[in-house]
């Protein structure tokens, strides 16, 4: 669905797509309603949302994306990450197929 595919690209490009229970989203929209004395708190580390009354909302988020998002990592980072690992590969690799 359309759902997925943009909650998923926001990953793609550093943002965090924060899903919350349809009652957190009404807690926070009368509180945004304030105007410019309302103040949202995201706390990636956390996995909190906090209103600015100190309502604190908690949500999920998988461990992998979290570290990406803490780390300022894309798909190369994330690679690049394992570089050691792939070279070890690589080596036992040609090793033990030098044909390959």
């Amino acid at each position: 669905s359309f759902a997925d595919i943009f909650y998923n690209n926001c990953f793609k490009n550093g943002i965090l797509p924060v899903v919350l229970p349809q009652e957190a989203v009404d807690a926070l929209m009368e509180d945004a309603r304030r105007g410019a004395n309302a103040r949202i708190n995201v706390d990636l580390n956390a996995q909190t949302v906090t209103s600015s009354d100190g309502q604190v909302f908690a949500f999920d988020i998988d461990p992998d994306r979290k570290h990406s998002l803490l780390n300022g990592l894309d798909d190369i980072g994330l690679t690049m990450e394992k570089a050691p690992a792939i070279d070890r590969f690589e080596s036992q690799m040609a090793q033990a197929r030098p044909w390959v």
